[in-house]
């Protein structure tokens, strides 16, 4: 362990009733991540070494996201909610007898950026012993204010059911996010008592018991959306506009273009590349990579898919996971694609449901065509070989490979192997009833009219 090492402590032990759900707080999701995963991840942007985690009780759940983001995440349980000081020193274990410093974030401000924290992690670097990041609030309301003193260090934190007229006044506010020289945390959160309006163990008083150490306190500032934190559902889509705005600039001023960035919904792993256009209303699941030149059409889905350059799909597009889009191949109108590769400048343009599936470059998909990929109990796949042609409305019984250069028949349904450039059609012998269907309706109006009594 280095002089300058970094542990982040995650508060996550809140089940947020007030988010009416089953779930905890932290696992529900911004950008199709869960909240504490932000968080987490942020640590890891920071080269934390360590990351300790505090849950309540029966969070297993909350456990495993932890470990998800951070290999080897140490687990805390606090058992009891007696505030924030009384949470983070469920984690004592984990950064008692620590040189360098202690981040104490929380799961669910999943805005929270490495920039707002940069600024902050330098003052404990350049001496600073207890660091607190805070905001300029127009209306503080509920918030905890900073008070500072006449050289500019942080005096004081004071909640406001506890904080005079004056204090009141201050719209310099506490975000919650605290830094910590580890060297003198420990004793410092076992000093902090619970005479206060809750009866909790605030971690803000912290700051106060430091300065009567002689230790230096500061402040450091950030936007008050970085630390947006998130208690309902209200907030949790507040967060979440907030999160897509920040994702749609960074997309654009990468070089993407798009065209109505409002309607274009991001995950946070989204990966996009250069001149890739994004038309109006689509989305992005989790797990998407957009490589160059790419044309997305409107009204498109995609989650765990992969386009390669120069690959056209769309509009009302579904790209379920697994789907791989090769270079210049097409993707068109109300096609569906799962755990298949469509190879380059192959092309599915219409109506069409592709699973499980290899498409060879330059083969065409036919409107209509599905691949009958599963048995109500196991799956399996079609390989579709190189420049072959697929006649609309066909049905292909997996497992089957159509060979290279083949064609298959339009209204064919095709459950054995068709070779190299053959020609398969399976539809039924044509029959003709002569006038068939004009004594039909005859037949039938004598017997309604019978029916009827007429």
């Amino acid at each position: 362990m280095s002089e300058d090492s970094l542990l982040v402590v995650v508060l996550a032990a809140g089940m947020g009733t007030r988010m009416k759900s089953a779930r905890p707080k932290v696992m529900h999701e911004i950008g199709s991540k869960p909240m504490l995963g932000h968080v987490i991840d942020l640590g890891r942007s920071l080269d934390a070494e360590g990351c300790a985690v505090v849950v309540g009780p029966d969070m297993a759940a909350v456990a495993s996201i932890a470990n998800a983001h951070f290999e080897g995440a140490q687990i805390f349980e606090q058992t009891e909610r007696l505030g924030t000081a009384h949470a983070v020193l469920a984690a004592r274990p984990s950064f008692e007898g620590r040189s360098g410093y202690v981040f104490v974030l929380y799961g669910d401000t999943p805005l929270l950026t490495k920039a707002a924290l940069d600024g902050l992690y330098q003052q404990l670097k350049d001496g600073a012993d207890v660091g607190v990041l805070g905001f300029e609030a127009d209306d503080p309301t509920g918030y905890g204010r900073l008070l500072l003193d006449e050289n500019g260090d942080l005096a004081a934190i004071r909640e406001q059911k506890d904080a005079s007229e004056a204090e009141l006044a201050v719209k310099l506010c506490n975000s919650g996010v605290m830094g910590f020289r580890a060297i003198s945390m420990t004793e410092l959160l076992l000093e902090v008592g619970n005479d206060n309006a809750n009866g909790e163990y605030y971690l803000t008083d912290v700051v106060e018991l430091a300065r009567a150490r002689g230790l230096k306190t500061v402040a450091s500032l950030c936007n008050e959306a970085d630390v947006l934190g998130v208690n309902d559902r209200v907030q949790l889509s507040e967060a979440e506009a907030i999160f897509q705005a920040r994702a749609r600039e960074k997309a654009q001023r990468n070089g993407a273009t798009l065209i109505a960035p409002e309607t274009v919904f991001f995950s946070a792993d989204t990966e996009i590349d250069e001149d890739v256009i994004v038309e109006p209303h689509v989305v992005f699941g989790p797990k998407v990579k957009v490589g160059r030149d790419v044309h997305i059409k409107s009204f498109c889905h995609f989650e765990g898919a992969e386009l390669a350059p120069g690959a056209d799909v769309g509009p009302y597009a579904r790209l379920r996971p697994g789907a791989k889009i090769g270079e210049k191949a097409k993707v068109g109108n109300f096609v569906e694609i799962k755990n298949a590769d469509v190879q380059q400048g192959a092309k599915v343009n219409h109506l069409t449901y592709v699973g499980d599936a290899l498409i060879g470059p330059s083969a065409n998909i036919g409107a209509g065509t599905i691949t009958c990929n599963y048995d109500g109990f196991f799956k399996h796949k079609t390989v579709i070989g190189a420049n072959a042609f697929i006649g609309s409305n066909s049905s292909l019984i997996a497992p089957v490979t159509i060979g290279e250069g083949a064609f298959v028949g339009s209204g064919s349904v095709v459950s054995e192997n068709v070779n190299a450039d053959d020609l398969v059609i399976t539809r039924a012998e044509r029959k003709v009833y002569e006038n068939w269907a004009a004594r039909f309706r005859k037949s039938q109006m004598r017997r309604k009219a019978a029916l009827s009594g007429d």
